[in-house]
């Protein structure tokens, strides 16, 4: 018997894998199928962003003089026909997973005391198990931070009319999302950084969302001291530069990252942060247990967990397969997909373009928000290193490069390229200039 605690992506995927090799495979899930993604992360952004950048949209046709009015929202009914279409989707994974012979068993959270599974008081039979237990929200050490309209994507629902006034803690790429998000639906948004803001992100993505954010107010280097009440709003106690203020808001939006969610698993070596320590099989330091996804660290991205996952599931099987971080594309969710896959190193040459005029982008051409192309090369043979995709399809873009990055294609391999048009992809064209360039360069 395999146990896997954890129904999220990472425990998922590696369920149906071993159940459909033959393997027979329980999974405890303590709350709903799907993990952060689908109840609290991916899909409650993707739902609320869809919706934010409609109204977007048609604010750009309006001030064009093309649309005549706005729409408004009935927030409410928003939120509640987003958790009737996650239930819909988790009903979809249930099905799915127990059609490749997986038993769930929900409303359970298992503990590991070494390689022993125990639900409440009660052990039960493993001879190997996957630990994909998952993440919750960081939540920083604030006073007040518990009080009422202090919000984090997990308890959202509990938010039923947008606020007048929204400060949102945090200054990566969950509090950029949600505070595109809220500016749009017309809260007025300050957005708390302890740091610089998106500070790990690529300088020419990181102008663009503050282009994007050009509504809301982004302190940086802020440290929020605690929260507080004062006639019935959040009253927040703010340091900078040596100097203590003070700052309202109707609302405030805790969206500092993610931390592993590992107190249960006991008797195997965790990180500073909580994180199970494993190798690049999925092994932690327990013979037999195996541990996947967000619950051993960074970078809490789904198609990362539902790898690392396969990676588990297989090492199980007998299947030797280790887990490859190279080259993984991500994306910062605003009016448009700001998406990159990036190299660690500073040493490939760069070239950048703002994005062609098409679909979602040609009426954006008068404000210059159509979007970015930039590649990263080596300029000795031209092997592609990197890439930023900013426009409509920019997720789609960088996905694929990502993979023909691992498989070292080069500048040169796209003179052949044939693309679809119209498009707002502007990394092929760039390829085929560095190849160019690149080829010139060598002759003279």
């Amino acid at each position: 018997m395999i146990v896997i605690l954890g129904g999220g992506p990472a425990g998922r995927i590696a369920s149906i894998r071993l159940a459909s090799a033959g393997e027979e495979v329980r999974l405890i899930e303590g709350g709903g199928i799907g993990g952060q993604c689908l109840h609290f992360g991916c899909m409650p952004v993707c739902a609320l962003n869809d919706v934010a950048r409609t109204i977007h949209s048609v604010r750009e046709f309006q001030r064009l003089g093309l649309i005549d009015s706005s729409p408004t929202i009935n927030f409410p009914m928003m939120l509640d026909e987003m958790h009737s279409i996650q239930s819909k989707i988790a009903s979809v994974l249930d099905s799915e997973t127990k059609s490749a012979g997986v038993e769930i068993l929900y409303g359970k959270t298992g503990r590991l005391e070494g390689k022993a599974v125990f639900l409440d008081d009660e052990k039960i039979t493993a001879d190997t198990v996957i630990a994909a237990t998952g993440s919750r929200p960081n939540i920083p050490e604030i006073q007040g931070i518990d009080l009422p309209q202090v919000y984090t994507p997990h308890t959202l629902s509990g938010m039923r009319e947008i606020p007048e006034k929204l400060s949102i803690i945090g200054g990566g790429v969950m509090a950029a999302e949600f505070a595109f998000i809220f500016s749009t639906f017309g809260s007025e948004v300050t957005l708390l950084c302890r740091s610089t803001f998106l500070k790990d992100a690529d300088k020419h993505l990181r102008a663009l969302a503050i282009k994007e954010l050009k509504n809301v107010e982004i302190r940086e280097h802020t440290q929020v001291r605690s929260i507080g009440r004062n006639n019935g709003r959040n009253s927040l106690t703010l340091t900078k530069d040596g100097q203590t203020l003070l700052h309202e808001a109707d609302a405030v939006m805790v969206a500092a990252g993610l931390v592993p969610r590992s107190e249960m698993l006991n008797g195997i070596n965790k990180g500073p942060s909580g994180e199970v320590i494993v190798n690049e099989h999925m092994q932690t330091s327990v013979k037999e247990v195996y541990a996947c996804g967000d619950v051993i660290g960074p970078p809490y991205l789904t198609p990362v967990a539902r790898h690392q996952g396969i990676v588990a599931a297989d090492n199980i099987l007998g299947i030797p397969r280790t887990m490859d971080y190279r080259f993984i594309p991500q994306s910062i969710n605003l009016s448009q997909e700001l998406a990159f896959c990036i190299p660690k190193t500073e040493s490939m040459a760069s070239l950048a373009i703002p994005g062609p005029a098409g679909p979602g982008t040609f009426w954006s051409v008068p404000c210059g928000n159509t979007g970015l192309a930039k590649i990263m090369i080596d300029p000795d043979n031209g092997t592609i290193g990197g890439v930023c995709a900013a426009g409509p399809g920019g997720g789609l873009i960088a996905g694929y490069m990502a993979f023909l990055m691992r498989r070292n294609f080069s500048a040169h391999d796209f003179e052949e390229f044939v693309e679809v048009h119209p498009s707002t992809d502007g990394v092929y064209g760039l390829l085929k200039y560095a190849s160019g360039m690149l080829k010139k360069k060598k002759r003279e």
